[in-house]
């Protein structure tokens, strides 16, 4: 397939074939979903605690005597019934980890650049740089790329001081190292700019073996 390159004016300067194989692949849904469930799930540090009956610091000594109060009988303060007592079947430390096997997880990566590329979130530029950081002049780029109300992820080659922190000043953009391509970020945001330095990046990891 086909697309036109911009330049930072907004320009198409040229156009570019795309490996079907990347951006051309059928669109599964459900792999989608379920790779963006395990990735979630395995940004979970799962931490949480509570303190049962048990933990709690008090004293396991009977409250009072077993009759002749009127109240109902109990053993121990700790009881999840009382204030300051153990919490009954709280969370505990635990591994949200999900697995899903290789192939899927890049077919999915496929599946949502076909996506992006078929509804036309996908903007493809020759190079974007700046000589120093420019939250100014980089918001005028993206407008031009992107759009003044979208949300635009730009996806970079390599590290670029300039340009990240040019970028990520700005509230509804931020950059993303070609390398680190999620499902997530690519679900997140309404339009991904992409430079033809970050396509070469990205054509190395996610084309056919």
């Amino acid at each position: 397939m086909q697309v036109p390159v911009m330049n930072k004016s907004g320009k198409q300067v040229e156009t570019i074939d795309l490996p079907a194989d990347i951006f051309e692949v059928e669109i599964n849904k459900g792999l989608m979903h379920q790779a963006y469930v395990r990735q979630m799930a395995n940004a979970r540090l799962g931490t949480h605690n509570t303190l049962d009956r048990g933990e709690v610091n008090l004293t396991k000594a009977k409250w009072y005597r077993q009759k002749g109060t009127g109240r109902a009988r109990h053993g121990a303060q700790s009881a999840p019934i009382f204030v300051g007592g153990g919490v009954a079947h709280g969370p505990h430390p635990r591994k949200y980890t999900k697995a899903m096997p290789k192939k899927m997880r890049r077919q999915a990566i496929r599946s949502a650049l076909s996506a992006l590329l078929r509804d036309e979130q996908l903007v493809f530029v020759d190079s974007l740089s700046v000589d120093t950081p420019k939250t100014k002049e980089m918001r005028s780029i993206l407008e031009l790329l992107a759009g003044t109300e979208s949300k635009t992820l730009v996806l970079l080659a390599d590290r670029n001081d300039n340009v990240q922190r040019s970028v990520n000043n700005l509230p509804n953009a931020r950059t993303l190292r070609a390398s680190y391509l999620n499902i997530r970020d690519l679900h997140q945001y309404d339009k991904v700019v992409v430079p033809l330095d970050a396509l070469e990046v990205i054509k190395s990891i996610w084309g056919r073996e």
